[in-house]
């Protein structure tokens, strides 16, 4: 084996260091992958860069599983951009609105629309964000918590379907780092393992109800509601709330409805068939699955938009194209991502990472490490996407040569990623949010960081646990101590809003 020392961690360190300082995770990326290729090539430039583009990009690219990812993601995003423009969502959303008459119910029903539109992340704010605003307004809550809402239901219950980009995606850079590991595991299966310790996401959605039935606030958003209360004017009792009208002609709820049920019916039925045909289900079936079940899905919702609401199908397929346009930088992070997990395997990266952590970083302590590791650079970068990209290099390696445990490790990386972009003032699902509830931007920030900041603090200690006992129950314990965290917190630091009394 090649000693390259401290070199071979000179790829993802220099990718970390640039995304922080340039947050621009692509060109980050492209320079800590060529760095790689430059040490592999002896410091040759020119080699290096025909060395990165035929041995490593052209390479990465022509594997058959990465290649079906491709094809899988462009599939996803132009259903999804179908979907969103359909208007079915919006009308769906609209019927969760009808029968709201307190601050709980229009906390609750923000919060199950939020996890009903779990196919898009970006969409959840645009969407729910205009028709709550006039509701959360009339019942006197503040725009800080509808944002707050909004944002902790959109990328914390995507990551949490697998069958979505999300998933995708998130399979692929697993599938990379075990291929190049040796592992033979499906990387479907190893997602739905570490599905239970995905305890921010799951916590983060506990959180929302949580807060909503305790009927308290504190810090920042305490000072907010008590200042939205301030500059209320006074105004008659609220008896009920009329359902908020843009003034559009009503879209069918059939527009959501059919594409959907497609959708499931397929990914459910080829499953099924895939898994009673060979007692297995391997990557390339779930990638042909998810292929053809939302192919399907799109041509339907574009069938539906025709005779429901007289859109032509010319429209439907631009519109289906600029969905897949939309996942083209997506699938330019999977191409670098693929490349640095490779390189990082030629330089033994993971290799030497645990060599030096070896009898000072209990294996246990690991994946703490790692989600915390996480949220920084999302944090810093605003990019879940792109630290999952980073950390998945390196995080699974040096877990499997430290003896980790692997599930909660990769648990980590994603719990760590949301974390930090959850609370990062970059991110795009934290602007969107601010923007779906119509709230200044850096107030959203602020309010939210308290509420994420103690669901973080829990799931740090759930990783700990959770590595000590390795049991995927431990989220029950979780959610427990969130409860009882939460509900200390309200009661003795907490104040009641006026709304609530």
């Amino acid at each position: 084996m090649n000693d390259f020392g401290l070199l071979s961690i000179l790829p993802p360190v220099l990718t970390i260091v640039l995304a922080i300082l340039t947050r621009n995770i692509i060109v980050s990326l492209a320079i800590g992958v060529f760095s790689g290729a430059f040490i592999l090539s002896g410091y040759h430039p020119f080699d290096a860069l025909l060395s990165l583009v035929e041995d490593v990009i052209f390479v990465q690219l022509s594997v058959p599983a990465n290649t079906q990812v491709i094809i899988t993601l462009a599939a996803i995003g132009g259903f999804v951009k179908l979907l969103e423009e359909s208007g079915g969502a919006k009308a769906f959303a609209k019927k969760i609105t009808r029968y709201i008459s307190n601050p709980l119910q229009a906390q609750l029903a923000a919060w199950f629309g939020g996890l009903g539109i779990f196919f898009t992340d970006s969409g959840n704010s645009l969407i729910l964000g205009p028709l709550f605003q006039p509701i959360f307004r009339e019942l006197k809550i503040c725009k800080e918590k509808l944002a707050f809402i909004l944002d902790t239901t959109s990328s914390p219950i995507c990551i949490l379907m697998p069958f979505i980009g999300w998933g995708a995606y998130i399979m692929s850079l697993i599938e990379q780092s075990y291929t190049g590991l040796g592992i033979q595991e499906d990387p479907f299966t190893v997602l739905l393992h570490v599905m239970p310790y995905q305890f921010y996401a799951i916590l983060a959605l506990v959180s929302v109800p949580l807060i909503a039935f305790l009927g308290r606030d504190f810090g920042p958003m305490a000072k907010a509601q008590n200042a939205f209360n301030t500059e209320q004017k006074k105004s008659n009792k609220i008896d009920g709330i009329i359902p908020y009208d843009d003034g559009n002609k009503e879209v069918s709820i059939w527009t959501i409805i059919l594409p959907l049920g497609v959708l499931f019916l397929l990914i459910a039925g080829l499953l099924t068939y895939h898994f009673m045909k060979t007692f297995s289900l391997s990557g390339v079936h779930i990638r042909s699955t998810l292929i053809i079940a939302y192919l399907t899905a799109a041509i339907t919702c574009a069938l539906v938009m025709r005779f429901l609401s007289r859109r032509p199908m010319q429209e439907s397929l631009k519109l289906f194209i600029k969905g897949v346009e939309k996942m083209v930088f997506i699938m330019f992070i999977l191409m670098f991502a693929w490349s640095l997990s490779d390189l990082c395997t030629q330089l033994h990266t993971g290799e030497f990472i645990a060599e030096q952590m070896k009898g000072a970083v209990s294996p246990n302590v690991f994946p703490v490490i790692v989600f915390l590791s996480g949220a920084f650079i999302s944090l810093s970068t605003g990019s879940s996407y792109g630290t999952f990209a980073i950390l998945m290099a390196i995080a699974i390696p040096v877990a499997v040569e430290l003896n980790a445990p692997l599930y909660v490790t990769i648990a980590a990386v994603l719990s760590g990623g949301l974390f930090g972009d959850h609370t990062s003032p970059i991110s795009d699902t934290t602007v969107l949010a601010s923007m779906g509830a119509n709230c200044i931007h850096i107030r959203h920030v602020i309010t939210q960081l308290f509420y994420a900041s103690l669901t973080g603090l829990v799931a740090a200690f759930s990783f700990y646990l959770a590595s000590v006992y390795k049991t995927p129950y431990i989220i029950i314990l979780g959610i427990a101590i969130q409860i009882i965290l939460f509900s200390f917190i309200m009661k003795y630091f907490g104040v009641r809003s006026k709304q609530h009394i």
